[in-house]
């Protein structure tokens, strides 16, 4: 009987010992699986091909930039930039397309100076320009030039105001349509210097520039690339630059503030977002990817020379940018009397 006892006491402290061996195991096993399962959760970004939204027809601004740019962006990323092109409602069409992507970074757009606009000039946005997006910084600034046909007798923006002012309502300026930037920088000029430039709206502002070039018209505030040929050819007179300093290619051209016109800052940034609520770590990887192909030195001298000034600042900039410009453009049209349609 003893015998007995023994064996089953040594059986107890061996299911005991096996017991105690099997919650260990499972112990170690749970905290184990805690640890690596972030890991194998979290994939790295990028994995796939990124679409990036055009809102804009192909060969334009930025489309060039894009196509400049993206090859750089893609090295950096590990992944092909894929453009996808969605013109239409003055750029509306697509950037609602990037409002409504999912924010997990594979979908982003470049949008232009009109982003900005829109909010004052239309009643209702299918989104919120600022609640329903995610900044990933401002890739160029456009700056816009003042310019005359050679024949207009003024040298300067001094001279340009002197004569409206002897002139109300005789001076002609074109742009590519109501509330395009060029029609709001000729009534923001009214509006700073109090003189009356008479609107004068094209189709597109290749037409406008055409009739400037012919005299048709007097005067035009349209971006640099697009006027700088004209000026290099001498069909056309720059008075002044509207970025808020010298361009790059532009530094014997003075900016309007410095010709005289205080608070004149006008300029077309092109910028990246993508729609709200993009995961930081996310965000800031494709900040970063642009701010290094903007800091590529084949790339920034391409810019330079087309008369673009590169950027790639951070989130935060970039976000209080797209604020103050849209506070900017709704005080302007105000003034303007633009109604929202």
């Amino acid at each position: 009987m003893k015998a007995k006892g023994e064996r089953r006491k040594a059986e107890v402290r061996e299911e005991s010992g096996r017991g105690w061996f099997s919650f260990l195991l499972s112990t170690f096993s749970f905290l184990l699986g805690c640890a690596v399962a972030p890991a194998v959760g979290a994939q790295p970004f990028p994995v796939k091909p990124l679409r990036v939204i055009n809102p804009a027809a192909p060969g334009g601004n930025s489309d060039i930039f894009f196509r400049l740019l993206s090859p750089k962006m893609g090295e950096i990323l590990g992944q092909q930039l894929i453009i996808d092109y969605r013109p239409g409602a003055g750029g509306t069409v697509g950037a609602d397309i990037i409002a409504k992507s999912p924010p997990d970074g594979y979908t982003s757009g470049i949008v232009a100076g009109s982003f900005m606009i829109n909010p004052s000039l239309m009643r209702k946005l299918p989104y919120d320009t600022v609640r329903d997006f995610s900044p990933l910084g401002l890739i160029v600034d456009v700056p816009a030039g003042t310019v005359v046909h050679p024949s207009l007798p003024v040298r300067s923006v001094k001279d340009l105001i002197a004569l409206a002012r002897t002139r109300p309502g005789e001076l002609n300026f074109s742009s590519s349509g109501p509330g395009a930037l060029g029609h709001l920088s000729g009534e923001l000029l009214n509006s700073l210097a109090r003189i009356k430039l008479v609107h004068i709206p094209y189709k597109g502002i290749a037409p406008g520039i055409i009739d400037l070039i012919a005299g048709h018209v007097q005067l035009s505030f349209a971006s640099i690339p697009v006027v700088l040929p004209h000026v290099r050819s001498g069909r056309l007179r720059l008075l002044a630059q509207g970025g808020a300093k010298r361009a790059a290619s532009l530094q014997d051209v003075p900016t309007m503030e410095e010709a005289g016109v205080p608070g004149f800052v006008v300029s077309s940034g092109f910028s990246l977002v993508g729609p709200a609520n993009i995961p930081r770590p996310i965000a800031e990887k494709l900040n970063d990817a642009l701010a290094k192909a903007l800091r590529d030195p084949a790339n920034r001298k391409a810019l330079i020379d087309g008369g673009a000034e590169p950027i790639g600042n951070t989130i935060e900039e970039h976000a209080a940018i797209i604020k103050s410009e849209i506070e900017k453009w709704r005080k302007v049209i105000k003034a303007a009397g633009i109604e929202p349609q």
